[in-house]
């Protein structure tokens, strides 16, 4: 388990919700900021500057061997992209409030794990892209309803949806920088990753989300 030092600062912005619910009505609850502590060496470690870069591999952006497929691995902080022919690039993500926890419902502000597929892009007003995701899938509904079953969650919990991969407002790219998980369960990117991604993605491209 990777430990989580508290940040020195707080933004003063507000943010909108991208995943408790379908509507995006403002949030005035300031995001938990957490820096990650001895990062793993993954190829979006940040760099002497203390900016955490995106790597390409040996590849032309955008070209792609066969079907896409996205791996987000939590515990990394990363998103990866994979074709036939193995890794074709990463970029540095944040996630929703305790980033290395499953979402168990709606409102809880985790992201969650497992196998899902992009329903839809399209550009947005706020965080340049949104990739929507499936969630939630049978999957995510099996462990809902054993979770309530289970007295894990109230009976009247709900499991959520409105989760996606999506940017940050201008300016904002700091959080990538800072691991500031800041939204409500979805996986944030900085601007000019989410446009390099989306050269990838497409409707029905696979997303596997790993702790």
């Amino acid at each position: 388990m990777k430990r989580f030092l508290p940040a020195l600062f707080m933004s003063t912005g507000f943010f909108v919700s991208c995943s408790t619910n379908s509507n995006s009505t403002a949030s005035t609850t300031t995001a938990p900021a957490v820096k990650k502590n001895n990062p793993a060496p993954t190829v979006s470690t940040a760099n002497k500057s203390g900016i955490r870069s995106m790597q390409k591999f040996t590849r032309t952006a955008g070209v792609a061997t066969g079907p896409v497929r996205i791996v987000i691995d939590k515990s990394d902080f990363e998103l990866r992209v994979y074709d036939s022919k193995g890794l074709l690039a990463a970029y540095p993500v944040v996630f929703g409030l305790k980033p290395l926890e499953d979402k168990f419902m709606q409102g809880d502000r985790k992201t969650p794990e497992g196998n899902f597929k992009i329903v839809y892009t399209k550009q947005h007003q706020l965080w340049r892209k949104m990739f929507m995701l499936d969630y939630p899938t049978k999957e995510s509904m099996s462990r809902f309803n054993n979770r309530k079953s289970n007295g894990q969650i109230p009976a009247n919990a709900s499991v959520g949806n409105g989760i996606g991969i999506h940017g940050v407002e201008k300016g904002n790219d700091y959080f990538i920088d800072r691991y500031y998980n800041w939204t409500n369960g979805c996986i944030s990117l900085k601007n000019t990753h989410i446009d390099d991604l989306a050269l990838y993605v497409k409707s029905g491209t696979a997303v596997y989300i790993q702790k």
